[in-house]
C-alpha cells in the first residue's frame, strides 16, 4: 500500500504546506483573510511568471524532469511535472506571507 502512494509524496507534501500556509494565513490575517483578490492576484502573477520561466528553460534544455519516485509522473507539459505548479505555489504564497508579515511588524 505504502508503495502504491511513493509516487503522490512530493505533491501530498507540498499539497499540506500550501493547506499549513492557508491555516497561518487566516490565523494571523495577513493575505487571503484582509485582500482575498489581491493575495489571488499577486500569487497568479507570480506562479506564471515563474511557469514562464520554468518553460523557457526547458526549451533552451537547462530544466529537466529528471527521475524521482516521489513525483506523481502526472506532467503539465514536457519535462514539466504537475509539482512544480504546486511548488510555485507554495514559494510564491510563502514569499507572500512573509512580505506581509515583515510589513505588519515594522508598521508597530
Amino acid at each position: 500500500m505504502i508503495d502504491a502512494l511513493t509516487p503522490f509524496a512530493y505533491l501530498a507534501a507540498l499539497v499540506l504546506s500550501t493547506v499549513g500556509l492557508y491555516l497561518l494565513d487566516r490565523r494571523h490575517k495577513l493575505a487571503f483573510a484582509t485582500s482575498p483578490k489581491a493575495a489571488a492576484l499577486s500569487i497568479t502573477i507570480a506562479v506564471a511568471l515563474f511557469l514562464v520561466w520554468d518553460l523557457v528553460g526547458i526549451g533552451l534544455g537547462i530544466f529537466f524532469r529528471g527521475d524521482a519516485p516521489h513525483l506523481s509522473g502526472l506532467l503539465l507539459a514536457p519535462e514539466l511535472p504537475l509539482e512544480e505548479l504546486f511548488f510555485l505555489i507554495v514559494l510564491s504564497y510563502n514569499s507572500l506571507l512573509v512580505y506581509l508579515g515583515f510589513a505588519r511588524r515594522l508598521k508597530k
